[in-house]
């Protein structure tokens, strides 16, 4: 991928903000290293250089307070970063998971100029009542209350003034950062700095277009609309846009409020249970799962139905995904461990070679730490951590989705662990999965993957002649080529060529100051007209060489 400081110099503002903010917090080394000076001003360069962190404060604590700082979009990346144990050091994950939004909401009447100017019309023609204090706000929107014109209670997610642009241009920053982190700091291409942020505007673009979580709240109603257990809010398309997200309004208790619940009459444990297993059968089942169940997006209704709420985030398992997540756990549940390192490579791609005696020995440890214990008797939260250990320690990245499949399951057994203390997600696990083992088993099921499986290899055989004969005809023309490429040699020869440049134009500077003195010195007062303006310009090329090395960074 290659660099276009053309982004960098388009945002020279933000760029700057950036810098300052990675100096204030110690990572001068950071932005030496990237070359990042050149885009501060020279008479800042000095003292920023001196700004030192409070020697207290950890390296996770830093990046943490400077993602801060930086915004809500860098925010929202380490949030997104802390659901990548595979990658990121587990200090990083634990500080970077309390990471906050101070982000304050935006005025009433800038909320109701922008429903307006999303749905085309007065808000007085949209709703029978719009309440301009927001309920709650975020850094991407906000959300106020309103009432159907049928007497229904809405609630309408508006977005930021401003936030597409601001993303996009932070989304640009990153991506820029993420290329220089790689091709200057090889220490850092293990955490897959262009992947991680790559994963992050996939992520955050879906978020701040609302249109498409709107669609998501549409799927999880046909999904679960035989099970009374979950209400999904009904979206109200006629007043929905890109900008704006109207739903019904969900009254209810907030799941972690044990004694509001039984003062309710309703049973913690139970409801501990039933949430357990809507997300068990929205991850095993139908592969669509809410991808941050925390305490804030879960509300308890009448007879202890549960209300999901906020849809931006969500993750989705493919099929043979699923089946090979099933196919571990039962390998780990039967201490088959060929079968789990088998799978652990099938679901995961190892960034470096792997190797494969190590990874038997440490997946051997792993399992024997849970057998003999029977599957619905197990710690799912202390399994899955343990797992993440051993990819961290192989460096085998999985899919982004089964990590958040992880952290919202390790997430959700802490909810339901304060209202249940004896509660054990794996006793839960055990009827999703049973049915879902049996169900390979189908007769009709078995005979339509290998329909689908002959279909795959009649269609190889079918395309092998002419792959065959394309490559004997390019043999028997002397057309036959590999490409080899050659990992980061671009950088080598960038900067051998960079640096002979500066060695050229410091001979060539160094000859005209001599022979313009020799000149000078020779012809007297006469010849002035030839030795001034040549010394004059030498010095102007030493300043610029000079200048060229000082803005680089490198001195």
């Amino acid at each position: 991928m290659a660099l276009s400081p053309i982004k960098f110099f388009r945002n020279l503002g933000r760029t700057r903000e950036i810098v300052t903010i990675l100096l204030n917090h110690g990572f001068g080394d950071v932005v030496d290293r990237l070359r990042l000076m050149r885009y501060m001003r020279w008479w800042r360069r000095v003292v920023l250089r001196r700004a030192d962190p409070a020697p207290a404060l950890t390296l996770p604590q830093r990046i943490r307070l400077a993602l801060e700082e930086l915004g809500p979009t860098f925010v929202k990346f380490g949030q997104v970063i802390s659901t990548r144990p595979d990658l990121v050091p587990a200090p990083i994950i634990a500080e970077l998971e309390k990471l906050q939004e101070h982000v304050p909401p935006f005025a009433g009447d800038e909320a109701v100029r922008i429903v307006e100017a999303e749905l085309g019309a007065p808000v007085g023609q949209l709703f029978a009542s719009f309440d301009p204090t927001p309920l709650a706000a975020g850094s991407l929107g906000q959300v106020h209350r309103a009432v159907h014109f049928d007497g229904r209670q809405l609630a309408v997610k508006i977005r930021r003034p401003g936030v597409v642009r601001d993303v996009e241009r932070d989304v640009s920053l990153l991506t820029e950062l993420a290329v220089l982190l790689e091709r200057h700091l090889p220490e850092a291409e293990v955490f897959d700095p262009v992947g991680l942020v790559a994963q992050f505007a996939r992520s955050i673009r879906r978020e701040i277009h609302f249109g498409r979580e709107a669609r998501t709240m549409d799927e999880f109603r046909r999904l679960f609309r035989n099970d009374a257990t979950l209400y999904i809010p009904a979206v109200e398309w006629d007043l929905c846009s890109a900008g704006v997200l109207t739903m019904d309004f969900i009254e209810g208790l907030k799941i972690n409020d044990r004694d509001a619940l039984t003062a309710a009459g309703l049973v913690p444990t139970e409801v501990a249970a039933n949430g357990a297993r809507i997300f068990l059968k929205m991850a095993f089942e139908f592969g669509l799962f809410h991808g941050d169940p925390h305490p804030g997006n879960i509300r308890v209704m009448r007879n202890g139905v549960l209300g999901l709420i906020d849809y931006g985030m969500v993750g989705r398992l493919e099929e043979d995904k699923r089946e090979q997540l099933i196919d571990l756990l039962l390998a780990v549940g039967k201490n088959n461990v060929k079968e789990c390192v088998k799978q652990v490579l099938q679901i995961g791609k190892p960034f470096r070679p792997v190797d494969r005696p190590l990874l038997t020995s440490d997946i051997r440890d792993f399992i024997e730490g849970y057998y003999g214990i029977p599957l619905e008797q197990i710690d799912v939260g202390r399994l899955l951590s343990d797992f993440v250990l051993i990819l961290a320690t192989h460096s085998i990245r999985y899919p982004a989705d089964l990590m958040l499949l992880i952290r919202a399951i390790i997430t959700l057994e802490g909810v339901a662990a304060e209202l249940d203390p004896d509660f054990n997600l794996a006793r839960h696990l055990v009827p999703v999965l049973t049915p879902l083992v049996q169900e390979r088993y189908n007769p009709q099921r078995i005979a339509n993957r290998f329909v689908a499986e002959a279909k795959t290899f009649a269609g190889v055989l079918h395309d092998l002649p002419i792959h065959v004969g394309r490559t004997l005809e390019k043999l028997s023309h002397d057309d036959l080529r590999i490409h080899l490429e050659h990992e980061h040699l671009d950088r080598l020869i960038s900067e051998l060529d960079r640096s002979s440049n500066r060695v050229v134009i410091g001979l060539v500077m160094s000859a005209l100051i001599m022979a313009s003195a020799l000149v000078i010195r020779a012809s007297g007062s006469g010849a002035w007209w030839i030795g001034i303006p040549t010394f004059v310009m030498s010095s102007l090329l030493g300043i610029w060489l000079i200048y060229g090395v000082f803005r680089s960074g490198r001195l």
